[in-house]
């Protein structure tokens, strides 16, 4: 699927819930369906900076895709890296470079972070965008 597919079914799941206690609620659950990160991938290298829960990203890019592992220590943080995961996972370097996630704004999830949330959401896109550079330029 290309991202703009996977977006648009994120709008979708969540356009099924009207108040946002139940979007939280979806946000823990699939946080919470996220796999462990293999603790050799907790390092300090790792942690997002920015974030002011620890969130630790893994990007390998085989086959030309990248692959992307993440975990966290909130369970609200933890549900928005699995929303990045499950909407650039599997995808081109440069399909992620390029892509507008709009989701973010169509689900209102921009809205209704506290600032310190918003701006680990952005330090997260940008550190998987980092990643889909350096993978685009091997």
């Amino acid at each position: 699927m290309t991202i703009n597919e996977l977006q648009d079914e994120v709008i979708e799941v969540f356009s099924d819930f009207d108040d946002w206690m139940d979007k939280y609620q979806l946000l823990i659950d699939l946080g919470n369906e996220l796999p462990p990160l293999d603790e050799r991938y907790k390092t300090e290298s790792n942690l997002i900076d920015g974030c002011q829960s620890r969130v630790w990203l893994q990007a390998d890019c085989h086959d030309g895709v990248m692959e992307l592992q993440a975990e966290s220590d909130a369970l609200i943080v933890k549900g928005i890296i699995a929303l990045l995961i499950k909407v650039l996972n599997h995808q081109k370097p440069e399909d992620v470079l390029n892509a507008d996630l709009y989701f973010i704004e169509r689900i209102g999830l921009k809205d209704h972070l506290s600032p310190t949330r918003s701006n680990g959401l952005l330090a997260m896109v940008k550190q998987i965008r980092m990643y889909a550079l350096a993978f685009q330029s091997k």
